[in-house]
């Protein structure tokens, strides 16, 4: 009986022969990565009464929620992170100018194909898209690793997912995670591996898988996964990642999954998930229309280069509606500095949208906030309740294309409109 990415990946970092879905194992993390928690780490690690660490190479931190700070309170425990970092000597500290922790850590070259990594952020599964696992963990979880060195952690089922493609025009990676989700629910992948294979993911970006994984973790899941191939190495290589510096897993052909799903990229249209949960999800068309007060790019979803480079072919000689505040925000300083040189700010800058230094911004409550009886759409990953501010606001989530169009007519709008025009 094959082996799933799952089953392969977790014994390797459990340094046994062979795991099996349902088996509790102790896995050794390639890689710890905490954010704004980092603070609350440190706390739990004083309580514990100890000052050792397992492996400080194996510890990144990223000051990404609230950056830069905006309270006394936040201030404090960032300058706690940073003297603690110093005097563990931790070189994998990134501070509040660098942007958020899971498209950093990819940008720098710190994830590759076969680790396995735990973060204090459930979209931890975005690691994925390189052939990683990775998942969210509680900060007391990652502290006893820091610790320790290991995790106990069960071997997930898998759930195989074969998109087609291609996909139909103006349809993208963010659509079809949308649909997905809405279709087999926000619970509907829990605790699972969930494995993404198909014509239209092979030779795909590493932003759409990036997309692709990130998402996953509003089925629930515990792990996503791209096969590495030529893209994936491509990414390393520019990143100075040679080939023999990471292991390349894939599953086997028998492997056995608890469920196979097949989308039919080539029917399918944006889609919008509608307040307040992220399977509350409808074709476009049913709720084109809808006045918008805001318009939020960002996220670690949707905020990489590619995604700000397809709302700026949009939005490239139109203007911002009146009464609609477009909110854009890098994910890294990397993206920014891209878009700086290639002109894409200057066009998002010329629509009307507001920048803000990279971080996760909006998303994370920091800043954008919306007032009672307001709406956003947004581009980020989930649109409960309260999250962007008044508990009586609504939030939608869509493709960085529908965000940019819906920006210039202020009303949720099919991006395809404006690509017609330009086709």
């Amino acid at each position: 009986m094959g082996k799933t990415f799952a089953e392969k990946v977790m014994a390797k970092a459990a340094g046994i022969e062979e795991a099996t879905a349902g088996q509790v194992i102790n896995v050794y993390p390639d890689l710890i990565m905490s954010h704004a928690a980092s603070w609350r780490c440190i706390r739990t690690l004083e309580k514990m009464g100890t000052d050792e660490l397992y492996d400080v190479n194996r510890i990144a931190m990223v000051m990404d929620h609230n950056s830069p700070a905006r309270t006394a309170k936040t201030a404090a425990d960032q300058k706690l992170c940073r003297a603690f970092a110093k005097r563990k000597g931790i070189d994998k500290f990134y501070d509040v100018d660098a942007g958020i922790a899971h498209v950093v850590l990819m940008e720098d070259g710190h994830v590759r194909p076969g680790m396995v990594l735990i973060g204090t952020d459930s979209h931890s599964t975005i690691y994925g898209a390189l052939g990683a696992a990775g998942t969210g963990v509680g900060f007391s979880e990652v502290t006893a690793t820091w610790v320790s060195g290991y995790l106990w952690m069960k071997v997930p089922n898998s759930i195989k997912v074969v998109i087609n493609g291609p996909l139909s025009p103006g349809t993208t990676a963010k659509d079809v995670m949308l649909k997905l989700i809405g279709d087999v629910s926000a619970d509907g992948g829990t605790y699972c591996s969930i494995e993404f294979h198909g014509s239209y993911v092979q030779g795909l970006s590493v932003s759409e898988r990036m997309t692709l994984c990130n998402l996953a973790m509003e089925l629930g899941a515990k792990f996503a996964y791209v096969p590495p191939d030529e893209v994936t190495r491509a990414y390393l290589a520019e990143r100075g990642v040679q080939p023999h510096e990471y292991e390349e897993i894939y599953p086997d052909d028998d492997a056995v999954y608890s469920k196979v799903i097949t989308i039919d990229g080539a029917e399918l249209t944006p889609h919008i998930a509608c307040p307040h949960t992220v399977d509350n999800v409808l074709p476009i068309s049913a709720v084109a229309g809808q006045k918008v007060d805001q318009v939020f790019i960002g996220s670690c979803a949707n905020a990489k280069y590619e995604d700000l480079a397809q709302a700026a072919a949009i939005l490239k000689g139109h203007k911002v509606a009146p009464g609609v505040r477009l909110i854009v925000t890098p994910a890294s300083k990397h993206v920014l500095e891209r878009i700086v040189k290639d002109g894409i700010f200057s066009t998002l800058l010329e629509s009307g949208a507001m920048l803000t230094n990279p971080g996760c911004g909006a998303c994370a409550g920091d800043g954008g906030v919306m007032a009672d009886g307001e709406v956003t759409l947004s581009t980020a990953n989930r649109n409960f309740q309260g999250r962007m501010g008044s508990y009586h606001a609504q939030i939608y989530l869509g493709s960085p294309a529908v965000a940019a169009a819906t920006a210039i007519r202020g009303v949720i709008t099919d991006p395809s409109e404006f690509l017609a025009k330009e086709a």
